[in-house]
């Protein structure tokens, strides 16, 4: 029986309704009218622990076992991404879980990720590590100081930390070094000075850079920083006020698109990023109590209103159906205009793609898909049938799904797929794949993390109430 370490208590099993159901079969319905019904079937849990499995390669991979860094996308000479360096350090107990890795390395990869972070430089020079608590975006994968004159990021921060605290409460044994990753987590969530990073205002800072000081632009708005706040709220040493929770909510917008009523946020990744580490099911905050539903039924409905949109394809691209779609913050084939069967398409680089209003360029993220199987596994698992047996979206690629791909887009001639693919992994898109697989397969980050005091302290300070709370 796994205990919290923060606690002392057993750490209950919470396995998402449809646990029970994993093991079944299903075939995916064609993308359009006329397309041959494959007849492979997909069983669910095989197909995905292998997608788990190739995607975990990546931090195995493109992680630098001195100090824990993960490379932000696999591109030469790239930095490190802290959001995927958090996103592994809560990977790692799945993979233990899994059999993917020995509990023995996991816990090595772990403690010298904690380790070089708790003793990297901290302070306002342009060149460390972070500062205040919080981190640069970017760093340097072999010196782990500030890459490319990036901000030092409170949401990055946020995952950052969001790791190390499933990792305080995985690691629960009482050997020396399980013991000095509880300690080491729980000294890094401390030392984040969450209202130094209001400056002064009601809601929280985007980030600060050394040369500039504060970034304009703050949390406002539905967003991924659901998260943040949840965090900074539970702090026992520098926690955010109350009232910059109220502040963020009062910014939210509600909707209605394709008959559901939703709270809005376009790219989808904004709908899935906190809920990695929050079961959001039952709880409820004072916004939500007032619309009858919560955060996990606000996502689930925004899942439905991106295949709507596909199904709509008001934009007319190719392939857009009920099982063809996924469109987030993504890489894509631009920037730049292409005629495409008489269409100019205006093409986007990197960008957050967003339903209904946009922007869209035909580009689809596989990633991004798999992040919304807790919420709506009905639509997502056909939908990952077509990406991984129909669009052979695992093919080719070594770490699972690669970032983005267009099927309006021919590509460079003679690429194997027939349109465009990104030619990077981002590591930003491999965790949520392996994590939120596993939370709709057994639940295990959602019941680690309910374990957290620090988090449950920022659910009840934000006012969250009912369901396992």
């Amino acid at each position: 029986m796994t205990v919290n370490p923060f606690t002392g208590k057993p750490i209950e099993p919470a396995l998402p309704p449809h646990a029970a159901a994993v093991t079944t079969e299903l075939t995916s319905e064609p993308t359009k009218p006329g397309a041959i019904m494959s007849s492979r079937k997909l069983t669910v849990d095989t197909e995905l622990e292998k997608l788990q499995l190739e995607t975990f390669g990546y931090f195995l991979h493109e992680t630098n076992p001195a100090n824990g860094l993960v490379i932000d996308k696999t591109a030469p000479d790239w930095p490190s991404s802290i959001a995927a360096t958090g996103l592994a350090l809560a990977c790692y107990p799945v993979s233990v879980e899994r059999g993917f890795m020995s509990r023995a390395a996991a816990v090595e990869r772990t403690l010298a990720t904690l380790r070089f972070f708790w003793h990297s430089p901290q302070g306002p020079e342009p060149d460390a590590t972070g500062y205040q608590g919080f981190y640069y975006h970017f760093l340097d994968m072999q010196t782990g100081r500030r890459a490319r004159q990036c901000e030092l990021s409170t949401v990055d921060t946020a995952f950052l930390l969001a790791g190390a605290l499933t990792a305080a409460v995985y690691f629960d044994l009482a050997t020396a070094d399980e013991h000095e990753i509880r300690t080491l987590a729980d000294a890094l969530y401390r030392r984040a000075d969450w209202p130094w990073a209001q400056h002064h205002g009601a809601t929280v800072t985007h980030g600060w850079k050394p040369e500039s000081g504060f970034l304009t632009y703050r949390w406002e708005g539905y967003d991924e920083a659901l998260l943040l706040y949840m965090l900074g709220l539970g702090s026992p040493t520098h926690p955010l006020p109350k009232r910059s929770y109220a502040a963020w909510t009062s910014t939210y917008r509600w909707e209605h698109c394709y008959g559901y009523d939703y709270l809005y946020a376009g790219p989808l990744f904004t709908h899935q990023l906190s809920h990695i580490w929050i079961d959001f099911r039952g709880i409820q905050d004072a916004f939500m109590r007032e619309k009858g539903l919560d955060y996990f039924e606000n996502s689930r409905r925004a899942t439905y209103v991106q295949q709507q949109y596909a199904i709509h394809n008001p934009l007319r691209f190719k392939d857009y159906g009920p099982c063809c779609w996924g469109i987030t913050a993504s890489e894509g084939p631009g920037p730049g205009i292409i005629t495409i069967n008489g269409i100019d398409r205006q093409l986007f680089d990197y960008v957050g793609r967003g339903v209904p209003y946009g922007p869209d360029d035909g580009t689809l993220a596989p990633w991004a898909l798999v992040a919304s199987l807790p919420f709506a596994p009905e639509i997502v698992l056909p939908a990952l049938h077509h990406c991984i047996h129909q669009a052979k979206m695992t093919e080719f690629n070594s770490y699972g799904f690669k970032a983005s791909f267009n099927p309006s887009h021919p590509g460079h001639a003679g690429n194997p797929y027939g349109w465009w693919v990104s030619p990077w992994h981002y590591g930003l898109n491999q965790g949520p794949i392996i994590l939120m697989i596993e939370n709709y397969r057994s639940g295990l980050v959602w019941r680690l993390m309910r374990q957290c005091p620090y988090l449950v302290t920022g659910l009840r300070r934000a006012g969250f109430a009912n369901g396992w709370l």
